[in-house]
């Protein structure tokens, strides 16, 4: 999950004086706040600045950033609107994103591995059809039962503009990339078969070929973790609604799997969280396993939290390395 945000006062500071998008579009910065994690707890990797809807503004979907989230004034509802967006050049149209992975990359040398990301194509047409954030997905859901084909159109351009971008991450530094596909747990599995996996199969395909793992999420994923494991992901990142060893035996022991800490333990006391984070680690077992949270940091996560979520995983490595 993305490390830096509004927890961070190094973060806050540099908030005070720009935006959220003039962050994700000055390289610099951006490659300041990523950074920020890495300098403050010595995590293992470094995850970009960015936001998953910057490959869609390139694609001609104007977007705002405000207190309620991401919004589009005017929101993808025809054929005639999905064939207006056309698949961007990432060098050329979002040239900030890859200049921020080369300064980041520079600036890592060997302390931590650097992870880029995108969004899946389900959720990114999610915003583009409801016009942001959404609570029922209805306006989706309806073109996705009364319009099947205009939806899969706005997939198809959408995998092929996110393919584009990671395999420009990769070019650029990113040496593993995390698909988002997180509002596709608001699909029955049928569903996600038809709309989601397909999709996620070919970006995780991308990615691949491009010689870096692929790291699938999909939020509330416990109803179709056997369908994403068919994507082809290397690694499977999983909320904190399903066991990893439950995680594990479902998918037979042949992902790495990533997650799957609630992050609102990160609000309780250092003593929680280390305890939940070992609670985790026991659950995944022997398997390749990347401690995270089961979704993205939350706000007002005191830094003795997140500082102890760290140290738990560093403590049990060491345990891992000595034992017989």
């Amino acid at each position: 999950m993305r490390q830096a945000g509004r927890y961070l006062p190094e973060y806050r500071a540099v908030r005070e004086r720009v935006d959220f998008l003039a962050l994700c579009k000055t390289p610099e910065l951006a490659a300041r706040v990523s950074l920020q994690p890495v300098e403050r707890f010595g995590v293992d990797v470094c995850i970009i600045f960015s936001d998953i809807l910057i490959p869609v503004e390139a694609m001609g979907a104007p977007i705002e950033f405000g207190d309620a989230g991401p919004r589009l004034a005017r929101p993808i509802r025809t054929l005639a609107d999905i064939e207006r967006l056309h698949v961007p050049d990432p060098e050329t149209e979002t040239p900030f994103v890859m200049a921020a992975l080369r300064r980041t990359r520079e600036a890592l040398g060997d302390r931590a591995a650097l992870v880029g990301f995108s969004g899946a194509p389900f959720t990114l047409a999610s915003y583009l059809v409801e016009g942001g954030g959404s609570k029922n997905f209805s306006a989706i859901k309806t073109m996705m039962y009364a319009e099947p084909s205009a939806l899969h159109a706005l997939l198809a351009k959408l995998s092929d503009a996110v393919s584009e971008y990671v395999a420009a991450q990769v070019a650029a530094g990113a040496q593993a990339i995390q698909i988002f596909d997180t509002w596709a747990g608001e699909l029955e599995p049928r569903a996600y078969e038809r709309f989601a996996m397909p999709y996620q199969a070919a970006i995780v395909e991308r990615v691949k070929r491009c010689g870096v793992p692929a790291i699938l999420y999909v939020n509330n994923c416990s109803p179709i973790l056997e369908r994403m494991a068919r994507t082809g992901a290397d690694v499977l990142s999983v909320d904190w609604r399903l066991d990893l060893a439950e995680a594990s035996a479902r998918t037979g022991g042949r992902f790495a799997l990533q997650g799957n800490v609630d992050p609102s333990v990160l609000l309780s006391t250092p003593e929680a969280v280390d305890g939940a984070a070992r609670d985790a680690m026991r659950s995944a077992g022997p398997i390749g396993h990347i401690l995270n949270l089961g979704h993205g940091i939350l706000p007002k996560t005191p830094l003795v939290c997140a500082q102890a979520f760290v140290a738990a995983a560093r403590e049990q490595a060491e345990v891992d390395i000595d034992a017989p």
